[in-house]
């Protein structure tokens, strides 16, 4: 069997740090493992839609800004496909099949939706195309018969829904569609980074994203106003480690090679948090140490970002290509899913066959 990946994301913004490591860094390291038939990257435009109806222009002009921050961090389109989730009609038409084998108690217990819905204070009014994203997701992933798919933390409930939907599926109408792995970021800190402010999330609704198209002193200017240890007033005091957003943000991003660049009288992070922790040690250092580090990382893939933009045409024939190279394969599973449930009435004499033996004289 074909190694698959499916992975991608909404369009209402542009990629932030937290994307970086939580999907995309590991991304390109899959992409470049040469383990993998297919790698296919969804820029997930429909889904976008469900909780912003009214605001059309906002997910169609961001399209592009996700493209280039996936071109910019080293997405290579002649190894992935990257496509338009919309432009993929098929998806639609298996989403509709599988609300059949879903109740809606089981949605409302995915913990994932729980905390969309909370964050996005929808309450009763939620859309009915936001409630039943899992069941979206599931035939995003079995439409490109996906083997595996990295996501974030937050991301594991809608696999299990997935994974449900396909056992249910396959049962009833034999094995047709695929039950797919999921691939979490192996550093427990990329798995969720929180934001520059210390809420759990980082997010471009809540304001508190770093994005990897940032210009250089706008890095700066958020990592020096970085959540830290709210008691640690002065140098001389002990720091705190936990919820201290700097020292998650090294932990995400820090390697041992970095210290003897930016922060020699160091060996490692263990050394500076043990420092930290017994007290000598000012948030304004670390937060240095931080800013070095991200500017480091961040600095090619804006360089990478700005070719692009000026090779626009080139960006629009990627998706272009990108979305029939994907409705192909998306098209050939509807018709295995139709055939499985006997749905392809025209497709053969079979259908015709039965109504001849059924009105039989």
């Amino acid at each position: 069997m074909s190694k698959i990946i499916l992975t991608g994301d909404r369009p209402t913004g542009k990629l932030h740090i937290g994307h970086y490591v939580g999907s995309l860094r590991p991304r390109v390291q899959l992409q470049n493992s040469g383990e993998f038939d297919k790698i296919l990257i969804m820029v997930a435009d429909a889904q976008a839609l469900t909780d912003n109806a009214d605001n059309p222009a906002k997910v169609r002009q961001n399209i592009i800004e996700v493209v280039l921050d996936y071109l910019s961090v080293g997405i290579d389109p002649k190894k992935a496909t990257i496509f338009i989730q919309s432009q993929i009609a098929e998806l639609t038409e298996l989403a509709f099949y599988y609300m059949n084998l879903v109740t809606v108690s089981r949605v409302q217990r995915n913990p994932t939706v729980k905390a969309e819905i909370q964050m996005r204070n929808f309450e009763a009014s939620i859309p009915v195309g936001f409630f039943t994203y899992p069941i979206s997701q599931a035939s995003d992933i079995t439409a490109f018969k996906a083997t595996d798919v990295p996501v974030g933390e937050d991301q594991k409930p809608m696999l299990e829904q997935t994974s449900e939907i396909v056992a249910k599926f396959n049962s009833i109408y034999g094995d047709v569609l695929i039950d797919p792995n999921i691939i979490l970021p192996k550093n427990s800190a990329c798995l969720r980074l929180p934001g520059t402010d210390g809420k759990a999330k980082m997010s471009k609704s809540l304001g508190n994203c770093i994005y990897l198209s940032d210009p250089e002193e706008e890095v700066k200017k958020k990592v020096m106003s970085m959540f830290t240890d709210p008691t640690h007033l002065k140098v001389t005091d002990p720091g705190k480690l936990e919820g201290n957003t700097v020292f998650t943000y090294l932990d995400a991003f820090c390697k041992d090679e970095d210290f003897e660049k930016y922060l020699p009288e160091y060996k490692n992070l263990d050394e500076l948090k043990a420092h930290y922790q017994r007290g000598g040690l000012g948030d304004m250092k670390v937060k240095k140490l931080l800013n070095s580090i991200l500017q480091a990382e961040l600095k090619p893939i804006r360089e990478r970002r700005q070719e692009y933009e000026q090779n626009i045409d080139y960006v629009y024939q990627v998706m272009k290509e990108g979305c029939e190279a994907a409705r192909a394969i998306a098209s050939q599973t509807l018709r295995e899913v139709k055939a499985a449930m006997k749905l392809n009435y025209f497709d053969s004499d079979e259908f015709l066959n039965e109504l001849h033996d059924k009105f039989k004289k």
